[in-house]
């Protein structure tokens, strides 16, 4: 089997399990965050920091064994713009409120009969090839033009080697501080031990992106047609995968749109076996309105964050590059301000009585 056959092949297993641990568990940064700062409940939210404990340990690992090679990722590239990937995240952050959880969710939940998450899978994919390629496209790149900036330090590592210390000795430290702090926020929480599930989950999730990063930076790695070296994500994955279904005359399978269409499979397989597979639409005309909107501001803010809140949340983070720092900051930012403040989202039971009575 060829080098990207075998690259294919293992971005549908990796699919796969993420489609059955997502509907399992409910993994996700929303419902995380939304069960954290409006619910007190923390345990989705520790299950998040355990993954990307995971993926950072076992993906420097990879790197510092010199298995993969993080720096040909988009991450880790010497120019990039601040500016745009926090704007790009406070959309995608935001959007997902509107939409009730992330494109990973809702292919998730698309494969256990929820249409809602139909709406926006379209939705997102659309917006998101207008942000890469179409109308949107050239405001994307002039904005990317105006701000962007060339370092010499691109990463938590690199940085640190500029005071000093040796590659290596960087890569661990910086590493080591961002693992034991997760791992420490998580445990410290007694419903989370409790929890098994979500331990679970956390550390299969942080793992699938350690293991992304081996199939496409050590197995793609043919010297005549390598691959790109990428790791789970999903925005522009969903929009090459729709174009992919529309046009596939003419366009490859790669390792993205096979695990897209491993996550929804996977957790139609497991809904279906655990009977959980129910059809679900929309409640209400404006439901699908506020829907719709997050994910058209999903699929343009995670273009321009270059990732969501998996693909860069997690699989960018677990680079350490500074720009996937800045990005998961507009990202949570975006999310926070969705569910608490001034611009909160109101539940839509609560906004469509308010327009009733209006």
């Amino acid at each position: 089997m060829e080098s990207t056959q075998l690259v294919i092949l293992a971005g549908l297993v990796i699919g796969l399990v993420y489609g059955a641990v997502g509907l399992l568990s409910g993994f996700c940064l929303m419902s995380s965050m939304r069960g954290w700062l409006a619910e007190g409940d923390g345990r989705l939210v520790r299950s998040y920091a355990l993954a990307i404990a995971v993926a950072i340990a076992a993906s420097q690992l990879l790197a510092g064994s010199g298995t993969v090679d993080l720096g040909k990722s988009i991450y880790l590239q010497p120019s990039f713009s601040p500016a745009v990937l926090f704007l790009g995240g406070l959309l995608f952050g935001y959007g997902m409120v509107l939409s009730n959880g992330c494109g990973s969710r809702a292919l998730v939940l698309l494969g256990r009969g929820n249409l809602r998450s139909f709406v926006v899978v379209i939705v997102l994919a659309i917006a998101a090839q207008m942000t890469l390629k179409g109308l949107i496209a050239p405001g994307r790149l002039a904005l990317v033009q105006a701000s962007q900036t060339t370092v010499n330090a691109n990463s938590l590592p690199s940085l640190l080697a500029t005071l000093g210390l040796t590659e290596a000795a960087a890569r661990a430290l910086a590493a080591a501080t961002i693992v034991v702090a997760l791992i420490l926020f998580a445990i410290a929480h007694p419903a989370f031990r409790r929890s098994p599930g979500q331990i679970v989950a956390g550390v299969i999730v942080g793992l699938l992106v350690a293991g992304g990063w081996l199939v496409t930076g050590y197995l793609g790695a043919d010297d005549f047609n390598p691959v790109p070296v990428t790791s789970l994500t999903f925005v522009a994955p969903i929009a090459d995968a729709l174009q992919y279904a529309m046009l596939s005359t003419g366009l490859t399978l790669n390792f993205g749109i096979a695990t897209v269409a491993g996550v929804f499979t996977g957790s139609l397989v497991t809904a279906v076996a655990t009977r959980r597979f129910k059809l679900e639409g929309y409640s209400s005309p404006r439901h699908m309105l506020r829907s719709g909107a997050g994910a058209a501001l999903m699929g343009i803010g995670g273009v321009m964050a270059f990732g969501c809140s998996i693909g860069q949340g997690l699989t960018g983070v677990s680079t350490l590059a500074l720009g996937s720092f800045v990005a998961v900051a507009g990202i949570l930012l975006g999310t926070a301000a969705g569910l608490r403040g001034a611009l909160r989202v109101q539940p839509l039971r609560a906004a469509e009585a308010d327009s009733r009575a209006a």
